[in-house]
Formats: structure tokens, sequence, C-alpha cells
């Protein structure tokens, strides 16, 4: 994956998606340090393994799921080298099976789009129908890489501002669960 640079600000207005200004505006207003590039699409954690090692920072995995009723909205973050499996998360937060969301419910909820599933797109969850889900291992990393709400960018930040700064501004609060390696 071809990576030009690393940015330490927000891009030029104008220059990428409407998501993506969003979601710089709001790292800057919270004081929430960052490091930058951009990229062709990422879809995948496989396509994002070139991007982290430039930004120097363990892959993360963010997954939108729900419950076998569809009544439940779950954003997962975990490291991007562990497997989900469905019934070891689904079994700790007292739910039945669990499955991927569909692209309409991610859309409506979160703003954003298969290949772009992050942590950014609980600034658009403002009735918090989205429960938020981490492994405990990523609390242990001093940064996370992200999605600006868009794939064809990444940002690494500090951990603790995220889960913190972040999490209280969205008021959202996580449930930690612990993912075998």
């Amino acid at each position: 994956m071809t990576v030009s640079q690393i940015y330490t600000t927000a891009p030029e207005i104008g220059t990428r998606s409407e998501k993506e200004e969003e979601a710089f505006a709001l790292l800057d207003k919270l004081g929430i340090e960052y490091e930058r590039v951009e990229h062709e699409p990422a879809m995948t954690i496989e396509a994002c393994q070139d991007i982290d090692r430039i930004l120097d920072t363990p892959l993360c995995k963010n997954l939108f799921l729900t419950n076998s009723a569809k009544t439940r909205y779950y954003l997962l973050l975990l490291p991007g080298d562990k497997a989900f499996h469905t019934r070891e998360v689904a079994d700790q937060i007292g739910s039945t099976r669990l499955s991927f969301g569909s692209a309409e419910k991610m859309q409506e909820l979160l703003n954003l789009t298969p290949g772009s599933v992050t942590v950014m797109g609980l600034m658009y969850d403002k009735e918090h129908k989205v429960t938020l889900l981490i492994d405990r291992d990523l609390t242990k990393n001093e940064y996370i890489c992200f999605h600006p709400c868009q794939n064809t960018g990444s940002v690494k930040a500090k951990t603790e501002k995220m889960f913190g700064e972040f999490l209280k501004y969205t008021g959202h609060t996580p449930t930690y669960v612990t993912i075998k390696a």
C-alpha cells in the first residue's frame, strides 16, 4: 500500500470527505494529538498491516455486530492478531449469538460503511444505540490506530485519550471483554 507522508495536522478543508473532516475537527476540539496518513482504500485488516507498520502502531480490528434478534448493536475493538469467536464474546456480555450487523444499520447508527468501521463512528451515535466493547489487551497499548470514518486514511492517537476524552465526549461507556489470543 502506498503511503507518502505522515501528517500531524488535519487535512485542508475540502480535500477529504465530510466525515473525515468532522472526525479531525472533533479530535482537534478535544485536544487529542494524532499522526495520520492517507492511502488507497483499506477494506480489511490485512490491507492495514503496511499502514500500521508506517505508523508504528499495533493493528486494531473494529467489528460492527448485532445479536440474533437484531435488537442490540455493538462495536467491538480488538487487537488485529486476535480471532473473533462469537460465542466467547456473547457469553461475556450476556447476549445471544452475535453476527455482523448490516451495512444499512451501520450507516444508520454510526454513519459508516463496510471497511470503514472505527471508534470515531460513535460521534454519530447520539442516542447511544451502539454498545462499545473493547478487548482488555487494547488498553495495554500506548497508541491505537483507526480510520477517520473513511478507509482512505488512518490515524494514530494515544489509547488513553481515545478511551478517555473521546468516549467521555460521546457519552459511551465501554464494556471490557477478554478475547483469548
